[in-house]
């Protein structure tokens, strides 16, 4: 009886990973991707049947978000690109191309005559920030992966606070997992001081609302009385100006004033309704644009709630538009088979490629399969440096003294394809220059890795780094 017994729990559960491992086939992801679970399913059923059911599913088709309904509840400026009151004769054909192809794959406005500045440092950022929300006279929207529970977290919870007696009406969006370190003593002294604080898919332990923890929103964006704007890679936390044990985090953020304000309330909107249920639509969210110079920004979202890997998309685009350089910040490169192609098409092409990351990250799993990575940029002629002051969570790209692409998204599968990001390609000139400038100072604090040093690495370390890069798609 016992044996039988054993028998049929064994037949139940080989039907049940073959019945899973079916199921992940029949949605004929990359191949890469499906052999990496495939073989943690295989050698790690119980664990890897866990790990499927709360972190492989795969939503995009199943959309989280639609994002296309709540564009056309919302009642916003929309201007299509052709009939932007821009000179389109300052763009190069392959640029134009990008600004269409970013236009269908996540619908984009071309938002013009921005007024632009960028940040390097924690300090400067957060000062702008904090100076622009004491300005506040209507609204605040605040949407960050990380709120931590620290110094520079409680200034900015005392000054929200004080908004809120002020009249001033706010809301929050934190990643739950991003954000886990929260007490929930913080969050309710928001909620007590009438903060509309709201956690992006809280977790719960039955399957089918937890299945969709792995999808996480990583945006980074603020957005003050529908005039100012901000969005870049920094979250809300100490160590960025403090530092930590990697110390000091180098990281780029990016204040916004004009029309394209617009496009990251709606960004910001179409969150908050996913979080809380409710629209939040009106004209004193999109009040009339001042206009500055002439430049043109792009506000791109990719993740469950895009038909299309959006940003991956509009940066593979970028990389082929360049004739001169192409800069990257990333503080994790483990790049999509198009990105790589892409960058290899591009150093092989004569283009200045150049790739910084930092010598050691946060996360030694990513970190070791990142230098698994740098091998055929550096084969194919690019530079790669390895930045030393600190922890480079910057993630900007500059490209040709014009286009300009900063937001949260990171190269990795996670960013390109699973979490919640959002990106500004920015087409300007002196925004092109300034962050050049800032690369520039930045390899002042790097070594360059060559092509010999990366072959010649212990063969111990090539195995252990090769296994990290096996989880990779996973990552």
């Amino acid at each position: 009886m016992t044996n039988l017994f054993a028998l049929f729990l064994i037949i139940l559960y080989t039907y049940t990973i073959l019945s899973t491992i079916s199921v992940l086939l029949l949605e004929n992801r990359n191949p890469v991707k499906s052999i990496s679970w495939v073989l943690v399913l295989l050698f790690l059923p119980l664990l890897g049947m866990i790990l499927y059911l709360y972190f492989g599913q795969d939503y995009r088709k199943k959309k989280i978000i639609s994002k296309k309904s709540i564009r056309k509840v919302i009642d916003r400026p929309f201007i299509p690109i052709e009939n932007n009151n821009i000179d389109l004769s300052i763009f190069t054909s392959n640029q134009l191309n990008l600004i269409k192809l970013l236009n269908r794959n996540s619908d984009a406005s071309g938002y013009c005559n921005n007024k632009i500045d960028v940040f390097s440092s924690g300090n400067e950022s957060f000062e702008s920030l904090f100076d622009e929300i004491k300005k506040a006279k209507d609204h605040i929207h605040l949407q960050f992966f990380i709120f931590d529970d620290d110094r520079i977290s409680n200034q900015l919870r005392e000054l929200l606070i004080s908004k809120t007696k002020e009249g001033i009406r706010v809301r929050m969006i934190f990643d739950y997992w991003g954000s886990f370190k929260l007490s929930k003593k913080y969050i309710q002294s928001l909620r007590d001081a009438g903060i509309y604080a709201r956690a992006f898919l809280p977790f719960r332990w039955k399957i089918s609302r937890s299945s969709k923890i792995n999808y996480r929103n990583h945006r980074k964006l603020v957005v003050i009385d529908g005039e100012i704007g901000f969005i870049g890679g920094l979250n809300v936390a100490d160590r960025y100006i403090y530092g930590n044990k990697l110390g000091n985090w180098r990281d780029t953020f990016v204040r916004m004033e004009g029309a394209a304000v617009h496009g990251l309330q709606l960004l910001f909107m179409i969150d908050w309704y996913f979080v809380d249920r409710k629209f939040i639509d009106g004209p004193e969210y999109f009040p009339k644009p001042k206009i500055f110079g002439p430049n043109m920004v792009q506000l791109v979202s990719s993740g469950p709630d895009t038909d299309w890997e959006s940003i991956m998309q509009g940066i593979a685009s970028a990389i082929i538009s360049a004739t001169k350089y192409v800069y990257i910040h990333t503080p994790y490169f483990m790049p999509t088979d198009v990105i790589s192609n892409c960058i290899e098409i591009a150093v092989l092409s004569g283009i200045d490629v150049r790739l910084m990351i930092p010598v050691k990250s946060d996360s030694p799993l990513s970190t070791a399969s990142t230098i698994t990575y740098l091998g055929n940029v550096l084969d194919a002629g690019g530079k790669v440096y390895l930045y030393q002051r600190g922890f480079l969570h910057s993630k900007a790209i500059v490209i040709d003294d014009f286009i300009s692409i900063v937001g949260s998204a990171n190269f990795d599968e996670r960013s390109f394809n699973q979490n919640f990001e959002a990106n500004a390609f920015i087409y300007d000139a002196p925004t092109a220059q300034k962050l050049k400038q800032l690369y520039l100072e930045d390899i002042e604090h790097c070594v360059e890795l060559n092509l010999n040093d990366w072959n010649n690495r212990k063969r111990s370390q090539k195995l252990k780094e090769s296994f990290a890069r096996l989880f990779s798609p996973l990552m």
